[in-house]
This record gives C-alpha cells, sequence and structure tokens, in this order.
C-alpha cells in the first residue's frame, strides 16, 4: 500500500486505486477519523484502509469508530499483534494436523482461504497447544490476510478490501460439538469480529451435515449481522449445482478434494495423537454454560409421562433445532407435525409436561387425534439411553403446528425419575442464503458430548 502524509486530503486516484468507491459523505469521515488518531497516537496512523474497516463497521460513525479503533490499537500494542508474523512459529502439531490455509483467490480477487473444519480435531488441538495457542494461530492467519489483501490489490490494480472464506463441514459431527472447544472458539469469534472487522467478503459453506444447525445456533450469535449477511450454505452436494461454487471460485481453482482440478495442499487433519498432548495446555473450566446457561430446561419424568414442546411454524424452510442430554434412564423422543395450530395452556407457552404418576396421552392423543389422519411422524422414534447427548435439525418444508415429544417409558425398581436436559430453537429461513435442502435431523448416539462417553465411541474419521 503507497505511504501518504497526513495531510487531510484525498485525491480522486487514490480513492479508486486503493479505497474503492467512496461517497462524499464517507469521504468526510475518513478525513476526520485519520485526523482524531493522528492527534491521539501522535506518531504512527493506520493505513486508510484500515481506518476504512472500522468506520464500515460502526456504519461510519466517526466516533463509534474510533471507540473501535482505539480498543483495537490498544490490544495491538499489549499483546504484539505487529510482530505476529515476523516471529510466529507453527507448532509441528499445527502443522501436521490443522486442517486450514490459503488458497489462491476468488472470482473477485480476493484472497481465497481454506478451513476442512469437518476434519479438524478440536479438541486434540486444545490439548496440544490450548486456547491460547489457538488463538495465536487464528491471529497470524488474519495478520497473513491483510498483508495478503496488500498484495492482492497491487495486483489487480483496484482495491481488494476483503478476503474469501472457505468452509467445508465434511465429516463434521458430535465430537466438533465438544463445549469446551465451543466455548474456545466463540472468545476467538469474538476478538477477531472486534479487531479485524470487515474483512471477510464473503464466506462459503459447503457440505454442511445434518448436525451443523446446532452448531451454527451456537455461534451465530457471536458474530455481527453484517458479517453474518455473508454466509452462503450448502448441503450435501448441492455446492456443485448452478448457484454453487462455480459462481464465486474460478472452476480451475476448485479445491481437488471438492472435485475440482486444483490441487490443494491444505492439511486434510485427523485425530491429534494423545501422545501429542502437553499436559496442563488446557484445562476445562469448572462449569458448563453450554448446559448450566438458562436456555437449557431440566424436565423431571415419572412412567410414562410425556414432556412436550410445540412449536408453530409460519415459515416454511426454517430449520428446527434440539439439543438435549439424557440424564437418567431412557427417554423415547419423537417429532411430529400437524397442519392444525395447536397451543399450550396459558401457564406454560413454551412446553407441556404431563403430570401423573400414570401413563399420560400426549397434547396429541387428548384431542382424540390418530396419527396418520391428523398429524404425521416427521422424525422416527429414537430411544435415548442414559447418558447420551442428542443433536439435531428438521427442515420445516411447510406451516403448522410441530410437537417435540420426550416420553418416560420405564423405570428401575427404585422408581427414580428419569431426567432431561434440553434445549430448541428455530432458525428462519433467511438465516440460510444458497442451498440447505440435504439437511436432515441427526443423533449422536454417545458422544463426546457425555461427560459418560468413552473416547472408544466417539466417531472416528
Amino acid at each position: 500500500m503507497m505511504k501518504r502524509d497526513y495531510k487531510y486530503t484525498l485525491d480522486s486516484e487514490y480513492i479508486k486505486r486503493y479505497l474503492g468507491e467512496l461517497t462524499p459523505m464517507q469521504e468526510s469521515r475518513l478525513l476526520q477519523l485519520r485526523k482524531w488518531i493522528a492527534d491521539l497516537q501522535k506518531g504512527k496512523v493506520p493505513s486508510d484502509t484500515t481506518l476504512l474497516r472500522f468506520l464500515r463497521a460502526r456504519d461510519f460513525n466517526v466516533e463509534k469508530a474510533r471507540e473501535m479503533l482505539s480498543q483495537s490499537l490498544l490490544w495491538r500494542k499489549k499483546h504484539q499483534v505487529d510482530k505476529i508474523l515476523s516471529e510466529y512459529e507453527t507448532p509441528d502439531v499445527v502443522k501436521q494436523y490443522f486442517p486450514g490455509g490459503w488458497h489462491h483467490h476468488d472470482k473477485d480477487g480476493r484472497p481465497l482461504y481454506v478451513l476442512r473444519l469437518g476434519q479438524m480435531d478440536v479438541k486434540g488441538l486444545l490439548k496440544s497447544i490450548g486456547e491460547d495457542g489457538l488463538l495465536k494461530l487464528t491471529l497470524h492467519v488474519c495478520e497473513e490476510g491483510l498483508k495478503l489483501l496488500e498484495e492482492a490489490t497491487r495486483a489487480s490494480e483496484h482495491a481488494i478490501q476483503s478476503w474469501c472464506l472457505l468452509v467445508d463441514l465434511d465429516g463434521l459431527n458430535m465430537r466438533h460439538l465438544w463445549r469446551p472447544g465451543v466455548r474456545a472458539l466463540l472468545r476467538i469469534i469474538q476478538i477477531v469480529e472486534a479487531n479485524y472487522p470487515e474483512t471477510m467478503g464473503r464466506v462459503l459453506i459447503v457440505r454442511a451435515p445434518r448436525v451443523f444447525p446446532i452448531l451454527w445456533t451456537i455461534v451465530s450469535t457471536f458474530i455481527d449481522d453484517n458479517t453474518r449477511s455473508k454466509f452462503l450454505f450448502y448441503g450435501g452436494k448441492d455446492y456443485l449445482q448452478p448457484g454453487g461454487l462455480l459462481d464465486y471460485i474460478p472452476k480451475d481453482l476448485i479445491p481437488d478434494f471438492l472435485g475440482g482440478p486444483c490441487k490443494s495442499f491444505v492439511h486434510e487433519g485427523g485425530l491429534v495423537p494423545k501422545s501429542l498432548y502437553v499436559s496442563g495446555t488446557f484445562t476445562e473450566r469448572d462449569g458448563d454454560p453450554l448446559s448450566e446457561d438458562s436456555i437449557y430446561r431440566s424436565v423431571s419424568l415419572g412412567k410414562g409421562q410425556v414432556h412436550e414442546v410445540i412449536v408453530v411454524n409460519r415459515d416454511p424452510q426454517s430449520v428446527l433445532t434440539w439439543d438435549f442430554d439424557v440424564l437418567r434412564h431412557d427417554i423415547a423422543f419423537t417429532v411430529y407435525r400437524s397442519e392444525h395450530e395447536l397451543r399450550h395452556a396459558p401457564a406454560d407457552a413454551t412446553a407441556l409436561c404431563v403430570g401423573g404418576s400414570e401413563e399420560q396421552k400426549s397434547v396429541l392423543e387428548q384431542k382424540g387425534w390418530r396419527e396418520g389422519e391428523h398429524f404425521h411422524r416427521v422424525e422416527p422414534t429414537l430411544v435415548c439411553h442414559d447418558g447420551e447427548s442428542i443433536q439435531g435439525s428438521h427442515v420445516m418444508v411447510e406451516c403448522g403446528s410441530f410437537v417435540l415429544q420426550w416420553r418416560c417409558e420405564l423405570l428401575d425398581s427404585a422408581h427414580r425419575a428419569a431426567q432431561l436436559m434440553y434445549f430448541h430453537e428455530t432458525l428462519t429461513s433467511h438465516h440460510y442464503k444458497g442451498s440447505m435442502s440435504s439437511l436432515q435431523s441427526g443423533t449422536s448416539g454417545f458422544s463426546c458430548l457425555s461427560g459418560k462417553s468413552m473416547a472408544s465411541s466417539c466417531p472416528s474419521r
């Protein structure tokens, strides 16, 4: 990027060449922010492209942009981020098992980063390099990205202000929802959002599996609305169809592992051997905010008791997601749909637990309705055992009432109540751009989320 003095003017050729199109108002506010930062810093001032990123992140509100940028500059100084490119040494375990790397460019000339998230052993990496190690790796990637943006701008002779991220979710399963790992991911996302705003031009999510909506439900709330609007999702092999990757990435640069002709040097990932774990590198903190948080509800069920959640859907193609842990005994889980609108009793607008010690009827049976005539089973009954953690989703193609039903069939001789902890959410159709037509429900079996799970029961590649 060409060096500039701190005279508070911008020429049109410089704007067009390095900054892209700016309105007179945007140009004025860029000059205002540059002057404020120059007065504060009394020295090195970030580039105009950096100032613009923070202005865009705050809708060109100069005061808010200055506050955000000032905090970021302090953060960079405190953690010596400016030295990462020259001083960061990639750990061997990252070289061998981290499935991410830069891969040419997209059709708009943006640097393209490929992450094979479905092949990433989050737990193994955290146990090997720790949360701070994973954060440093992420920051190194971001700093590389900023450098590549400058190089791309010089090479293309027009402003390249953001990069493109291609995320392959093939292989994503319950192991990736290991809660301490999700917590670490959320912290990293927050740091990146605060210090590298408006660097993500487009995010292409391919081969999204059945469990993906659960992870997206958790993660998306930590992603800026503007960034979230740049996500495109593809389930199954939809990414090869019209409207897929070929609209955004040159055909000759589609990676080979996605059926393209371009050889990718991004590592395939795989499970990190326990021999590479470093004692004390990553310690699971006390408590579990993803389960103890109020979004999860606990329920006790006696023999024959039913707990039901009614979701009235008026948004075709929205996605109903659920996440629950069976804490004691076996519980049968089923999802039903009726064309008729159902409602819970006024006392509880979210769920119904049919009480009593004897077998009880569900809200559907209480109406005298018959399955196959008045309502239909849209997800087969699944018997979930003590200690299991279940995640799933259902694309609500049609409007109607959907019923999530948990039923306790059997108890042991001690007659202790079965226990359940659950969370559900509906993701509206506008959350997904692209095609998610192949998305269906999924379950984990004995997953790595469960405290009682053994390593041998986690899905392997």
